[in-house]
């Protein structure tokens, strides 16, 4: 089979260099750091140089591209298969975009600075994994990966001081708490996506994604699996809510959402980055790549309920975030808040599979899981730089900082206002085409959503107002001091592209486009 190798060196390139960075010298931090940023740039290099070629390179017959398949596992039929398709090239973009970028914004840790890097780069391999993979079997185990480094990220570079109270009335750091939760939280859907992949493989004797689909789907669902012990239609309910809640959790769509807050404010900020960047859209990336193919009619059944759960993590995320005296927690439920826009409208693509509004709803749902990456990896970066001089995430203690910080305080206005969605920036495109794409379909569900819209106003205007404007905060102002070359180097990148996407996003949009017809009509 004529195939390249282009896929392989991108997935496995950052786990080659966390181990060379594991093994450089122990009082040496700044060679690891810098060794580990120029590692996570060959990764974007590559990745690059696939985005220009990728509309001229042939695909195969499902639509796939730079397609790589070796045997791993021939007793039940998996393999090493990985591709790329629109969907699944614009989310390792923006992976390989913002590693290097939050690898960048680290460079102030101190403590275990080898472990650090070594592990950011590990995480890389665990989240490209999950987007290359047309194997549910690699899928899944690229799925768990990225768990065990983003763990010891929070559980040993998160924030200092605070208590939480465990089962039993164990009392442990905040730190420890929240890496505790997101582990705990994630693995607990994970068992029942586990489970329905196993399902899977064994009634269409293969782990193969591509070939899955097409069986499963051409099953009737009168037809008896599993030895007659169930229908197919019964068993298809059952995966497909198995599948449904691990992405749900991931996203993280309401109520599932409560590991998510905890998570932010205590990671590093280069985690919270590549948290709120790239790991919540594992999650839809999920609904998108698996759900929605697998369980068409399930999804069109139940899209109303998905589209309720949406709604509600956009109003409650904005609420809830409106109500924040915790910068960086504010930030984090506008996540839960702007994810929200991404699931409902993959419900309303689900529910009017092959028309137009459902495209258009794809589309706009593909674009703000990118705008969002960009944006959220922003913010938090934002709120750690000021963190980093103040020591405190507390608004109350803000206040009068634009004078002093002018640079900082334009970049986060920008920033802010990407996030807010106002026209010309990338927010506003994607947002606007998931409404027009959901209007058609669950009119009364958008309709609500933008209430979340109204409060989302008001909580950036709220940081924006509490940190740069008003009197000045004394005790605080005169230990801040204005943004450096390297700060500068990690926004610069993201808030050209906020200005791009929201200008002329056709670029990327028709990348998405292509896949979003391929993949669904």
């Amino acid at each position: 089979m004529n195939q390249t190798i282009w896929l392989t060196l991108i997935l496995f390139f950052p786990t080659l260099a966390a181990a060379v960075v594991a093994l450089l010298p122990r009082e040496n931090n700044q060679l690891a750091r810098r060794v580990a940023f120029v590692a996570s740039l060959i990764p974007l290099a590559l990745t690059l140089f696939l985005w220009f070629g990728f509309e001229a390179a042939p695909a195969n017959a499902e639509g796939y591209k730079f397609v790589e398949r070796y045997e791993w596992y021939a007793a039940i039929n998996s393999s090493y298969h990985v591709g790329l398709d629109g969907l699944s090239m614009t989310m390792v973009l923006l992976t390989t975009l913002l590693t290097p970028l939050a690898i960048l914004a680290s460079f102030s840790i101190e403590k275990n600075v080898r472990a650090f890097m070594a592990l950011f780069l590990f995480l890389e391999t665990g989240m490209l994994g999950v987007f290359m993979s047309l194997d549910l079997l690699v899928f899944f185990v690229f799925w768990e990966i990225g768990l065990v480094p983003m763990y010891f990220l929070i559980n040993q570079w998160g924030s200092e001081g605070g208590e939480r109270e465990l089962w039993g009335g164990l009392k442990v750091s905040a730190r420890t708490y929240a890496s505790f939760k997101f582990m705990i939280v994630t693995m607990a859907g994970s068992l029942g996506l586990l489970l329905a992949i196993q399902l899977l493989g064994v009634v269409n004797g293969t782990f193969d994604l591509p070939s899955i689909v097409t069986q499963w789907n051409a099953l009737a669902d009168s037809d008896t699996i599993l030895g007659g012990w169930a229908s197919v239609g019964t068993v298809k309910v059952w995966a497909f809510w198995a599948f449904v809640l691990a992405f749900a959790i991931k996203v993280p769509v309401w109520p599932f959402h409560t590991w998510l807050p905890d998570a932010h404010t205590e990671a590093p900020t280069a985690g919270s980055m590549i948290l709120a960047g790239v790991l919540l859209k594992l999650g839809a990336y999920g609904f998108l790549r698996f759900v929605l193919p697998l369980y068409p009619e399930q999804s069109a059944q139940y899209a109303g309920v998905l589209a309720g759960l949406a709604t509600m993590a956009i109003v409650m995320g904005a609420l809830a975030a409106y109500g924040q005296q915790d910068f960086k927690r504010l930030v984090a439920y506008s996540s839960v808040n702007h994810m929200g826009f991404v699931v409902l409208g993959i419900a309303a693509a689900a529910r009017a599979a092959g028309t137009l509004d459902a495209n258009i709803a794809m589309n706009g749902a593909v674009l703000q899981m990118f705008n969002h990456g960009l944006s959220a990896a922003g913010m938090f970066f934002l709120v750690g730089v000021i963190y980093e001089r103040l020591h405190t995430r507390d608004l109350n203690a803000f206040g009068g900082f634009f004078p002093r910080v002018p640079v900082y305080g334009g970049i986060l206005i920008f920033t802010s206002m990407a996030s807010l969605g106002l026209p010309g920036l990338n927010g506003f495109v994607s947002e606007f085409l998931v409404v027009r794409g959901a209007w058609a379909v669950f009119p009364g569900w958008t309709a609500i959503s933008m209430l979340g819209l109204l409060f989302t106003g008001a909580y950036i205007l709220k940081g924006i107002a509490k940190t740069l404007h008003g009197p000045v905060n004394e005790e605080s102002a005169h230990h801040l001091s204005e943004m450096n070359a390297r700060e500068l180097w990690v926004m610069a990148p993201l808030m050209v592209l906020m200005l791009w996407l929201g200008v002329l996003p056709g670029w990327l949009l028709n990348v998405i486009n292509n896949a979003m017809q391929a993949l669904f009509g």
